[in-house]
């Protein structure tokens, strides 16, 4: 029952930013939105989830085996890409988003949900590396099918989350404290951020023609990350020395569909933003359908 309304939640923020683009379109404007989430309320989000947990060598564990699992996806990604798409803005959309899933608004409420509060650390720290990463080689690959190599690499590193998440983790492992007031400022804004995302594709889908849809984009990025992805997980896994309970929440961050940041990143980058949104929702789609399957699968293999 919590894993149900966890996700009709999400779907719930969805509907809402679809329904006021098509009531207010006119009034209401994609970019402002995706400027006001990327550079004020996510940075905060970021900021509050990596001083809210005790890090260790256990935990910084988890996120080196999970970015060693996107990187390696990454390279296969990047071989087969040319094969499959001439347009280079599809070859980075491909190769990006099929890497980077919804490891905050989807895979925390989903770890609570199945394993209790005791992941929340290791589902926290994980949607970190994923924060980081899609901010750093995802926003590369998103800026390069419209820019330089040169324009890209500055673009890199004007996103203010990279320098957020650096002096976060400074201040965390400093162990500074956080003054109650404040840290209930930061907790405002980093809800606001997670809700803001979920609009923010609802925005975009409302204009998205089923039609004209790029489908073999969609299934193709959708096949990687629901399916690919979490198999290739599952081995390393296995291979590691990670107990069962943290190898499992792991592979179900893996199994979440893409994340509403990739959207954030096509539109700043000129990287046909509709079509990822359109990408978007046809993996979350999909992953309705996948999720029983996903959780019997990882309950017989680290049961």
């Amino acid at each position: 029952m919590n894993t149900l309304i966890a996700i009709l939640s999400i779907y719930l923020f969805i509907f809402i930013g679809y329904s006021l683009k098509k009531t207010f379109s006119n009034d209401i404007h994609e970019k402002t939105l995706i400027l006001l989430s990327v550079y004020f309320l996510q940075p905060i989000l970021t900021f509050w989830g990596l001083t809210r947990i005790s890090l260790n060598t256990d935990l910084l564990f988890v996120p080196i085996i999970y970015l060693s699992i996107i990187l390696s996806v990454l390279v296969f990604l990047l071989l087969i890409s040319k094969f499959i798409f001439e347009n280079e803005k599809e070859k980075a959309i491909f190769v990006v988003s099929s890497l980077i899933g919804n490891t905050g608004n989807l895979s925390i409420p989903l770890g609570i949900a199945i394993f209790g509060e005791s992941s929340v650390p290791y589902t926290s720290i994980i949607n970190i590396a994923n924060v980081l990463f899609m901010y750093t080689i995802g926003v590369y690959f998103y800026a390069k099918s419209s820019f330089s190599i040169r324009e890209s690499i500055h673009s890199m590193l004007k996103i203010p989350i990279i320098w957020v998440a650096i002096f976060a983790l400074c201040y965390n492992y400093l162990q500074f404290s956080i003054h109650p007031q404040i840290n209930l400022i930061l907790e405002m804004g980093a809800y606001a951020g997670i809700v803001i995302q979920l609009v923010i594709l609802g925005v975009y889908l409302s204009s998205i023609s089923l039609r004209g849809h790029n489908y073999k984009l969609s299934l193709s990025v959708s096949f990687v990350k629901l399916i690919f992805l979490p198999a290739i997980g599952i081995v390393f896994v296995l291979f590691s020395h990670l107990n069962n309970d943290i190898s499992a929440i792991l592979i179900i961050s893996l199994f979440a569909p893409l994340a509403v940041t990739n959207l954030n990143m096509a539109a700043l980058y000129d990287c046909k933003a509709y079509a990822v949104a359109g990408v978007i929702f046809v993996s979350s789609f999909l992953f309705l359908f996948l999720i029983y399957f996903d959780l019997k699968i990882v309950q017989s293999i680290f049961h």
